[in-house]
């Protein structure tokens, strides 16, 4: 059983630092997965599957304010998380307007 732990464990971390999320590199709302949005601050499993589910229902996030649409997320953890995603589409890097 303790084997099992250790390679679930392991596993994690192998993914952890494959993750393309770099300090100071913002996270684009339009592309980001699940556990790419877990990689940004205030940003909890619950909340990046309810980020996913209201881009795949509604579309495209034009602004990163439009974070206040998706469930759990207020004005205080926008404020906190807002430096550290953009949104754009696959190649651009364009910072969202605020």
């Amino acid at each position: 059983m303790q084997l099992k732990h250790l390679f679930e464990s392991l596993l994690v971390a192998v993914f952890m630092l494959a993750t393309p999320v770099h300090a100071g590199e913002a996270v684009n709302l339009n592309t980001a997965t699940v556990e790419e949005l877990q990689a940004v601050k205030r940003i909890g499993e619950k909340t990046a599957e309810a980020i996913v589910a209201y881009r795949n229902e509604h579309g495209a996030f034009a602004k990163v304010d439009d974070l206040l649409d998706v469930k759990g997320i207020g004005e205080k953890n926008l404020a906190k998380t807002k430096d550290s995603v953009e949104v754009g589409g696959h190649d651009d890097k364009e910072k969202a307007s605020y």
